[in-house]
C-alpha cells in the first residue's frame, strides 16, 4: 500500500485485511470527522468511501497503472455515530481502460451500511 495522502491522515484512516483477505479501511471517530454533534460529517464518510474504492483498485492492479476518478455517486443511508467506521469495496468491472467499483461504509454491522458509493475510474497502463 502506498503512503496515505494528507486527507487520509487527517481522517485518521488505517487499513487492515478482512476475513476473506479483502482490503478494509478504518476511520476512528474523532473531532476531525464530526459534522453535527455526535455524528460523522458526510464529507468524511464520502472520503472514506473514495479511499476504499481507489485503494481496492490499486490493490488489484499491477504497479505502473495510474488511476483517475471519472465520477463518484455517494448514497447516505443513515447517520454515522460515535464509533469506528469501516469501508470496503469490490470491483464490479475491470476493463483495460475503465473500472467500475462499489464501496460500502458501515459501523457495527456490515449488513447495515451507513453509506455506499459507485465510482468509475480511468486506468492508464504503462
Amino acid at each position: 500500500m502506498h503512503d496515505l495522502p494528507p486527507y487520509a491522515r487527517l481522517l485518521g484512516l488505517s487499513t487492515a485485511r478482512g476475513e476473506a483477505g479483502e482490503l478494509l479501511w478504518i476511520m476512528p471517530f474523532r473531532e476531525e470527522v464530526v459534522g453535527r454533534p455526535g455524528f460523522l460529517h458526510g464529507g468524511a464518510i464520502a472520503g472514506l468511501l473514495e479511499f476504499a474504492a481507489l485503494g481496492t483498485v490499486y490493490d488489484t492492479l499491477d504497479e505502473g497503472v495510474s488511476v483517475k476518478p471519472i465520477n463518484v455517486t455517494v448514497q447516505f443511508m443513515r447517520g454515522g455515530v460515535e464509533r469506528e467506521t469501516y469501508a470496503g469495496a469490490r470491483i464490479t468491472r475491470l476493463g483495460t481502460r475503465v473500472a467500475n467499483v462499489e464501496a460500502y461504509a458501515w459501523q457495527e454491522d456490515r449488513e447495515r451500511p451507513i453509506a455506499s458509493a459507485l465510482m468509475n475510474v480511468m486506468l492508464r497502463r504503462g
